[in-house]
């Protein structure tokens, strides 16, 4: 009977375990430290890192890594155990001028205000939603509509 109770009771801890999931790129310590601004360039980074997360589109040419390390419970939203972002920057030649990161301390959480987003002009009610072109359909000034020779 107690050995039943325990097993019973180790199967529904396992069932509560945390899952741990690796998002974007994988961090290794010993490629990431051998960048070095003023010896490497886009090749050899993408020798050494491989290809970037995504790379910026204005300014100075970056190129980021981001790695994202999550865990959950079951049927819980996932949170955020460990972050990374590696921003590499490029002069015009194509060489490392930096190789900066940020870490969780740089994440910002978003909270939606409500579950509808607010727009500018009046507010109608279902009713003037539903019914508020009747009439409207080819009246003048209205443009569009099949008239003779359309």
């Amino acid at each position: 009977m107690t050995a039943t109770l325990l097993l019973g009771a180790s199967a529904a801890m396992a069932g509560c375990s945390s899952i741990r999931e690796n998002r974007g790129y994988i961090v290794d310590e010993t490629l990431i430290s051998s960048v070095q601004p003023g010896i490497d360039n886009q090749q050899s980074v993408v020798a050494t890192l491989g290809r970037p997360t995504f790379t910026s589109q204005f300014g100075d040419q970056t190129w980021y890594y981001v790695s994202s390390v999550t865990g959950r419970k079951p049927f819980v939203r996932p949170r955020i155990r460990q972050h990374m972002v590696l921003a590499v920057k490029f002069d015009e030649g194509g060489n490392v001028v930096a190789a900066d990161r940020s870490g969780l301390d740089q994440v910002v959480y978003l909270q939606p205000d409500g579950d509808e987003t607010p727009t500018l002009g009046r507010e109608r009610s279902f009713f003037e939603d539903l019914f508020g072109n009747i009439g409207q359909v080819g009246a003048p000034g209205a443009g569009g509509g099949a008239g003779p020779g359309r």
